[in-house]
């Protein structure tokens, strides 16, 4: 099967953040855009102001550590849309807490989310992609899974691991039916969540740390996931493309 001039693309976590500026970025080069967020209400607001009609924007409740959520957004999609090319893993759980201090029920809540939402996800649209014969995944990681960075907690830096390693199984899987799967690995962004993390009030002194001098911007990384995101793509699978601002050379 080849792209259709005009592909559907579903973006967990789209409502806010990276998310949004991926819903955005999709959004304006052409893509129909499902927005599934645990927010079901800032995902319909993003869908309303992209196209009111709803023809090329649609909002989604979901969470995505609740599988059979997720199964039902494969169904409601496709309902809506009539079929799926594309799927953005980006819905993450954040918790800034020393590794130490973890406990077994938040390792398992922030590993419910970002890990077992992203694996979930593309088990349940792989196998639709892969029997229609197409489709791109492209799951969002992070350097904190690269480098063992706990800034951001260290379950979720083990979940991003995770997630690198999951890209790869998937890319096997998939690559001989015509689904591509990689992932995106992003630094410290400008963004609600780094902005929350790090305080206000410390922003500078991070980007001073970073190689290039500044935070790294949410729009960069929205274009890195619609060029993997692209029919041209067809030959990268199973890859993570860094965008750390040189923090992490490989």
């Amino acid at each position: 099967m080849t792209a259709p001039a005009r592909q559907v693309a579903v973006v967990t976590g789209g409502a806010n953040g990276l998310g949004e500026a991926i819903v955005r970025r999709l959004h304006t080069g052409g893509c129909q855009v499902a927005i599934a967020d645990l927010d079901g209400s800032a995902a319909d607001s993003l869908a309303e102001e992209l196209d009111g009609s709803g023809a090329t924007a649609k909002g989604y409740p979901v969470d995505v550590s609740v599988p059979a959520e997720l199964a039902g957004l494969r169904t409601e999609v496709l309902d809506d849309f009539g079929e799926v090319h594309i799927l953005v893993n980006n819905a993450a759980l954040t918790r800034a807490r020393p590794l130490l201090e973890i406990t077994a029920e938040e390792l398992e809540t922030v590993m419910a989310v970002n890990f077992s939402g992203t694996f979930h996800a593309c088990q349940l649209f792989g196998s639709y992609l892969a029997e229609r014969g197409y489709g791109r995944i492209v799951n969002i990681a992070s350097l904190a899974g690269q480098n063992g960075g706990t800034t951001t907690g260290g379950h979720y830096a083990s979940s991003k691991g995770a997630i690198l390693t999951a890209t790869k199984v998937f890319a096997r899987e998939l690559a001989a039916r015509g689904v591509t799967v990689n992932a995106v690995s992003p630094g410290p962004q400008d963004s609600p969540a780094v902005h929350s993390i790090v305080g206000e009030d410390n922003l500078d002194a991070l980007a001073r740390n970073i190689p290039v001098g500044r935070l790294g911007d949410p729009a960069f990384i929205a274009e890195m996931v619609a060029l993997l995101a692209s029919p041209g793509a067809a030959s990268v699978t199973g890859a993570c493309w860094d965008a750390n601002g040189g923090l992490y050379l490989r």
